[in-house]
């Protein structure tokens, strides 16, 4: 009768321990895919002036890169975490 009390609680921490895996996983690709993005930021802001061309010059094309970049390293890090 205990061995069923047991089990499930047992079951529960593996599953928690798994969680913490996938946790630290996601916390260290997330960081990779910053940094990989403020690298890709600066690269831009030295070619153009961004701030500049986007608020002031109202340049959507510029608008369009930046914002492709960040969805290609979000799919990016979404495949990584998934594996």
């Amino acid at each position: 009768m205990s061995n069923n009390l047991v089990s499930p609680v047992i079951g529960m921490i593996v599953k928690l321990e798994q969680l913490v895996e996938v946790l630290v996983t996601t916390i260290i690709f997330v960081i990779i895919g910053l940094v990989i993005f403020c690298v890709a930021y600066a690269i831009l802001s030295r070619v153009f002036h961004i701030h500049k061309e986007i608020e002031e010059d109202h340049n959507t094309a510029l608008g369009i890169v930046i914002g492709s970049i960040m969805i290609g390293l979000a799919i990016i890090i979404a495949a990584a975490i998934q594996g």
